[in-house]
């Protein structure tokens, strides 16, 4: 029924959007370092988690999101400043395992703080749901994709009309060049790690009241992003968004038609697929070396 098909592909669209966001944190990074953040995940969830936090203890939800996503951008600065500066000459591979091992300190610590219960924010706005040609829409998930539409319009601004955001895409082109123009690469992969934990925060807030959220989400949220953001081409912004929302349907339409047990291992059939028929992802350019 076409009732049915929209229904998946309105639940698709809005967890596609969220992975979209975690995409574009992995890619951001990825771009400013060549590093791939495992603890990408964390920020979802360490956004979700204060936000639920927060608003308990009596803020109004406004500024307990606000607060959230600002504690979510120090974490995020911190684990750049920390962790990753004082490990610059290391090897990527070298890198990479200190976000794990970043990734397993943050859980850790929102295990310790707020347990290992499961937690949701309350809606929005208004919860009755939106029928759309026999189809249910949750206001909720319209705030996720205007959110996410939003988001993207204002990394498309800051990238294509600020002198900070076009520092950002010359160290992603070519980082010894821009060293040598006076960029200051070292602070371009602080804010890189401080705009990702920022985006990732949001994804992990607006999705709360959907999918609730827990010291564990992060770790499922954070691989299906970086499928996401492989799929669509590492390091591209708009792959990001389209391989977000690809992975999104494709998961709704396998748990509608097939079985929810098997919707989480769309993600990683889809990867396997890309990986052996188009290593650069949908979006991506081949590229060349001589040797």
């Amino acid at each position: 029924m076409f009732s049915e098909l929209l229904q998946f592909i309105f639940s698709g669209i809005t967890t596609g959007s969220i992975y979209a966001l975690t995409a574009l944190g992995f890619a951001i990074i990825y771009n400013a370092s060549g590093v791939i953040n495992f603890a990408q995940g964390e920020f979802i969830m360490l956004g979700g988690m204060s936000a639920v936090f927060l608003a308990g203890a009596g803020l109004p939800l406004p500024f307990a999101i606000i607060l959230a996503v600002g504690i979510t951008g120090l974490a995020g600065l911190l684990l750049e400043k920390f962790a990753i500066e004082p490990a610059k000459n290391a090897e990527v591979v070298g890198l990479i395992i200190i976000t794990i091992g970043a990734s397993l300190t943050i859980r850790g610590l929102v295990q310790v703080w707020l347990g290992k219960g499961t937690h949701a924010l309350p809606a929005f706005s208004d919860d009755t749901p939106i029928v759309i040609f026999g189809a249910s829409l949750m206001p909720q998930s319209l705030w996720v994709v205007g959110v996410m539409l939003l988001i993207v319009v204002l990394l498309s601004w800051f990238f294509g009309r600020t002198l900070l955001g076009k520092a950002m895409l010359a160290t992603s082109h070519n980082k010894l060049a821009a060293q040598l123009v006076g960029i200051n690469t070292r602070l371009i992969l602080l804010l890189s790690f401080g705009m990702a934990a920022v985006l990732g925060a949001v994804g992990g807030i607006f999705i709360a009241p959907i999918t609730y959220t827990s010291y564990d989400v992060g770790i499922m949220l954070g691989l299906k992003g970086f499928v996401a953001a492989v799929l669509g081409g590492l390091g591209g912004g708009a792959g990001a968004i389209v391989g977000g929302l690809i992975l999104g349907i494709a998961e709704a339409m396998t748990a509608g038609y097939v079985s929810s047990a098997y919707k989480d291992a769309v993600p990683f059939v889809l990867i396997l697929l890309i990986l052996f028929f188009k290593p650069s992802g949908l979006f991506g350019s081949k590229a060349s070396e001589r040797v």
